[in-house]
């Protein structure tokens, strides 16, 4: 590198290299003038053409250097071409020669201009060989390789460059077919999977033409997730991909198969200016659903975001590797790593002054220390590093939201139903050995063609048992027709009738058993085998609603309003905090769900509310969701039971089989917590046995109407919900009918939950059948179930505590580890500092982690809390408040969350306890059909003091969240006001719910008018379509969602962590075993990913929506809630009463 000059000359005047002259910077209105001078000193420069000797002849001092464009007209005039080299004109001896685009394709090259510096690239239409010609003739500087672009121009030569250079990229295999013989390729597919060249691809896997030019990427989807693929092109509009059912691969062209790389929804671009220089950008992923973000100018969205260090190496090692100064190439940011999956060759960022500028200076100063010397022109590089480093600075007092954790229930779902038979028979243990059942002694079959082999077993045997006719034979019979029933039903009509997620929706489980069966029921104690059987449940139907995924989408839109920052809107939506946060990588999102279908649907719902995303739910499932049933994170094997839940069962069945009066005694044994939700059931029960004889009358009343139905013509038509047939929901109630009374005369008590879901299902979707006395089997089967469903969780607290660690513990280790990571840990992907203005600190990130499962995770992680010692309710008023009024919530319905988040001081010390504050939140979930009269009241969600309440203008409810409201920050004053003040009376303002003035705790909300948290005909999705009087097809009516209720809002982290690590190592030694293994996992991989890649997941619930009308986000710590009210706290998109804007003002 040359010295800097110092004695005076034309260094002096360089004008642009100079760092003490200002940047150059375009206005708008000259902008177009400019360009037309421009033009015009370029048109005179084309027509010297005489030849080199005219700059022989100049005085070595006036010599200018020419740099010559040949490219493509609608490249060499596009705007940032334009903006860039209106930039390098500024350096005083560089000129600037556009080759016209009719001189490119008619002249030879011997007639086209003369350069000193050629900046040549190949796209569609561009005569490369002339442009290889024209290099050869002349020598000029190239700033990008011309024969390089011929490899750039097909895939496997860019995987094959790349991979010979040491650079990550996704597992791949090269399918090349020959045209005339199409057929002849090695390229076995599968239902799942495709094998190249002998090397297996499971879907998801993408299929890449070798032709870089060619834009139409497929990826290609899972069954278990909906099939189907999403078809890439190059933008049309604002759409960048289509989903098609298609499954099948493409049969005619070569191909690249590669691995799926799930990231978090977002691709990374990166544009390299030598080997040195590289500005990323970040912006929607086109397979995510298709739409491309744009701004209000129209230009698509996107976020500049920070390389890492191996990043940087990636773009310097790629820009030399394909010899392209400027080059455009594709990351993705997975598993912790980043992968290249495309290289581009010449591209230049759009919209970005900051880049031209810098893209200007590097290129002209490479030109200059090239040229300079060897054309005699006096110039020095300038000194400063070329990509000027920005410290950002952190400042600000208010608290800053650093991580939420959400733990919520899946969305409503059709009824679950399940069928237990012994079998014995030899073909079913070759099917069991054959799937590796042996190995764990359990085996699920899931997938179609697992399911058709139990159906041709199940076939075969009826044509067996055909001939016999005695007793056993017989109720072996009728279970094979039942399991041939509904996996006949399931792959016919698997379409319309559970939807088309055909692998998820049905299952088989079979369960070795030494010595059999263990007797279950006296019924069985005569026929009795010895020796070993199998254990075989069919489970079919629980599968999400169209009102379970509007739910879940709705409470994702809520969600976002918990996070901070945004001014105005994004795509029209309120809660763009969350957007931006998450565009620009500072939203370190994770979802993760069980692997039940419903689940894993709710989760992807949940995203595309939440990161308002659009169209099939299938590739948000695939790109944004974690499967995580390892190690029972979030999967439990409900059909095997723990020591402690059969001696919990025996007893409930126990007592509740007495048919007298429910005594004092009975009164202990069942409700020894005293819990008031538990004691109102029991005292509408009165006496369970009599109780269990209406709800059978009830359950034949309706059978015989339902049959009636069927008999009468005009029924024939009648469409339920969801596509269901009166057969179907006969087929449903006549199996409850015969299991519920066994043939001793006695009820089967755990039938209880599965007779309440059923009428929880028609009540809501099927009212308009008309069946009578459904509301007199709703009340009785729900308050049946009330005792039922939580005590199997446990009688007794040691008993709860026992189930709920059985269930729980791999969840709270993780929990553990979510909040101690987010203070530990930050080297995450983070926002480039220059474009963080307004930042309190861009270098910090939020991390969000939800965690989608079913009723068994959420009851035990509420009975861990309640009853794991976090803190003691004698001492602790707030939380007494918390435990009374969870002990007044009666179920734990569909969409309950638990949300924990977490919240830094930068004020104090960073060792203080201080430091980091944590509230815990509750919402019990979806209203039922007739909540309204008992619902437990709470103190909202953050309750604020009623002198500050008087202060805050009425926020409206959550249906406001429709208009798009921006996020005004809020006075740090208010934010950080935490003193603790005593939960004075709230009043609800009169937005459109009722006003209400709690006085009581314990006071109920009788007459409460019910106030929807949304509107039932609320952002419809698409498939749903209205029908006569019941809303829509999708959500007959869609209940609506408590909100969020602050169980405690003045924790502190060191309390929370102390609580979760003695709840884990109080486990077994068994178990204990399984966390250690558990937690090497989640350690040894970096903070990024657990299972996979980067999941996107936000994490709070519904908070967003859910906050009382005047509370900021923050509102630390007034004694929280205790009881929730049935009138939601009104939750607003605007944020001057959602206080988000904590550390994130931008």
């Amino acid at each position: 590198m040359s010295e800097p000059c110092n004695g005076p000359g034309p260094v002096e005047e360089q004008g642009w290299i100079r760092r003490d002259v200002p940047r150059f910077v375009i206005g708008c209105e000259e902008d177009e003038q400019d360009m037309g001078q421009m033009e015009a000193g370029m048109k005179n420069e084309m027509l010297r053409q005489d030849d080199m000797e005219v700059y022989e002849n100049e005085s070595s001092s006036e010599r200018q250097i020419v740099v010559g464009i040949c490219a493509m007209m609608k490249k060499s005039k596009s705007k940032p071409m334009i903006q860039i080299l209106e930039r390098l004109c500024k350096f005083d001896y560089i000129d600037v020669v556009i080759f016209p685009e009719e001189v490119i394709l008619e002249e030879p090259v011997e007639k086209w201009p003369l350069c000193d510096c050629l900046i040549s690239f190949h796209s569609k239409g561009f005569p490369l060989d002339k442009a290889v010609e024209y290099a050869k003739l002349r020598n000029p500087m190239l700033i990008n390789d011309l024969n390089m672009q011929y490899f750039i121009q097909d895939r496997r030569e860019v995987y094959r460059i790349l991979q010979e250079e040491g650079i990550d990229l996704p597992r791949y295999g090269v399918l090349n077919r020959d045209p005339d013989n199409p057929e002849e390729c090695n390229l076995v597919e599968g239902e799942d999977h495709v094998e190249v060249n002998g090397e297996v691809f499971p879907k998801p896997f993408v299929e890449k033409p070798v032709c870089a030019e060619d834009h139409n990427v497929y990826i290609y989807y899972p069954t278990s997730a909906g099939g189907g693929s999403q078809r890439l092109f190059r933008k049309i509009g604002s759409r960048s991909s289509v989903y098609s059912p298609e499954s099948n691969v493409r049969k005619t062209g070569s191909y690249i198969y590669e691995e799926f790389m799930p990231t978090d929804g977002t691709d990374v671009k990166v544009y390299t200016v030598g080997p040195d220089y590289a500005h990323a950008e970040a912006r929607k992923s086109p397979a995510l659903d298709g739409k491309v973000e744009r701004d209000s100018e129209g230009k698509e969205i996107r976020y500049p975001v920070m390389l890492t260090a191996m990043e940087k190496l990636v773009a310097r090692k790629v820009c030399l590797a394909f010899k392209q100064t400027v080059c455009g190439f594709d990351l993705l940011r997975a598993n912790g790593h980043s992968y290249v999956c495309d290289v581009n060759g010449f591209s230049f960022v759009k919209n970005s002054m900051k880049y031209y500028d810098d893209c200007a200076k590097v290129l002209g100063n490479m030109v200059m220390r090239e040229l300079a010397p060897q054309l005699h022109i006096p110039w020095s590089i300038p000194m400063e590093a070329e990509d000027i480093p920005i410290v950002p600075t952190t400042s600000g007092t208010m608290m800053e939201l650093r991580c939420v954790i959400a733990i919520i229930r899946h969305g409503d779902r059709t009824p679950k139903q399940k069928m237990k038979m012994e079998v014995r028979h030899p073909l079913f243990f070759e099917l069991f050995k054959k799937y590796g059942g042996y190995k764990t002694g359990k085996l699920k079959l899931k997938k179609p063609k697992q399911l058709q082999e139990v159906l041709d077993i199940a076939r075969l045997l009826l044509v067996e048992l055909g001939q016999h006719n005695d007793c056993e034979i017989e109720e072996k019979k009728s279970k094979l027709e039942q399991l041939k029933t509904v996996l006949e039903m399931e792959s016919s009509l698997n379409v319309n009738q559970y939807g088309h997620f055909s692998g998820i929706n049905r299952k088989v489980q079979l369960t070795y058993l030494r010595n059999g069966q263990p007797k279950a029921s006296s019924e069985e104690e005569d026929c009795k085998k010895d020796g070993p059987s199998l254990l075989l449940v069919l489970k079919w139907g629980g599968e999400l609603t169209p009102a379970g995924r509007v739910q879940a989408e709705e409470l994702g839109r809520a969600f976002r309003c918990m996070y901070p920052g945004g001014q105005g809107d994004f795509a029209g939506f309120p809660g763009c905090g969350l957007l931006r946060l998450h565009s620009t990588y500072r939203h370190d999102l994770k979802i993760y769900a069980s692997d039940e279908g419903r689940v894993q649907m709710t989760a992807a719902a949940f995203a595309k509310g939440l990161l308002a995303l659009e169209g099939e739910l299938t590739p948000i499932l695939v790109q944004m969701v974690k499967s995580a049933n390892m190690n029972g994170l979030l999967d439990s094997d409900s059909d095997s039971l723990t020591d402690c839940q059969q001696k919990v069962k025996a007893r409930l069945h126990e007592i509740m089989q007495k048919d007298q009066d429910f005594t004092q005694d009975d009164f202990q044994k069942l409700a020894p917590t005293g819990s008031p939700s538990l004691v109102n059931s029991m005292k509408v029960i009165e006496n369970p046995v009599k109780t269990c004889d209406k709800v059978y009358a009830l359950i034949q009343s309706l059978t015989s109407q339902i049959r009636k139905r069927l008999e009468d013509p005009k029924s024939a038509d009648l469409q339920l919900y969801h596509s269901e047939t009166l057969e179907l929901m006969l087929q449903r109630w006549s199996k409850l009918e015969r299991d519920f009374r066994m043939k001793n005369g006695r009820y089967d008590i755990s039938k209880i939950p599965d007779i309440y879901d059923c009428i929880k299902y028609d009540s809501q979707h099927n009212a308009s059948v008309g069946l009578e006395d459904t509301l007199e089997l709703f009340r009785l089967s729900r308050a049946l179930a009330d005792i039922v469903i939580p005590q199997e969780y446990g009688i007794n607290k040691a008993e709860k505590l026992d189930i709920a660690q059985a269930y729980c513990v791999p969840l709270m280790k993780k929990i553990y580890l979510d909040l101690q990571r987010t203070h530990e840990d930050e080297a995450v992907n983070k926002l480039h500092p220059l474009y963080s203005r307004g930042v309190m600190s861009p270098g910090r990130h939020v991390r969000t982690r939800l965690y989608f499962t079913s009723e068994s995770h959420v009851h035990s992680l509420l009975s861990m809390f309640r009853y794991g010692g976090l803190l003691d309710e004698v001492k602790d008023q707030q939380w007494k408040q918390a435990m009374d009024y969870l002990s007044a919530v009666t179920e734990l319905n569909y969409m309950t969350q638990i949300v924990i988040m977490l919240y830094e001081d930068n004020n104090k010390d960073p060792s203080s306890e201080e430091r980091f504050h944590v509230e815990l939140h509750f919402s019990p979930g979806v209203k039922g059909c007739e909540d309204e009269e008992n619902v437990p009241l709470g103190f909202g969600f953050r309750p604020a003091s009623s002198e500050n309440e008087d202060k805050k203008p009425n926020q409206g409810s959550l249906e406001d969240l429709s208009q798009d409201q921006t996020d005004d920050a809020l006075p740090v004053t208010e934010l950080i006001n935490l003193q603790r003040r005593s939960p004075m009376i709230r009043n609800r303002k009169t937005g459109s719910m009722e006003v209400l003035s709690e006085t009581s705790p314990n006071h109920s909300s009788k007459g409460c008018t019910s106030h929807r948290l949304f509107q039932s005909c609320s952002r419809q999705s698409p498939e749903i379509k209205p029908a006569g009087g019941l809303g829509f097809e999708g959500c007959s009516m869609v209940p609506s969602i408590y909100p969020l209720e602050t169980l405690h809002n003045s924790l502190s982290l060191k309390q929370v962590e102390e609580f979760l690590s003695k709840v884990c190592e109080s486990i077994g030694e068994a178990q204990a075993k399984t966390m250690k293994a558990l937690s090497g996992l989640f350690d040894s991989q970096s903070q990024t990913s657990l299972y996979s890649p980067q999941q996107p997941l936000s994490s709070s619930g519904s908070e967003a929506s859910l906050r009382p009308p005047g509370q900021p986000l923050w509102y630390g710590s007034i004694p929280s809630s205790a009881v929730s009210s049935a009138g939601p706290s009104s939750p607003t998109t605007d944020s001057s009463g959602l206080g988000l804007n904590f550390s994130f003002s931008e």
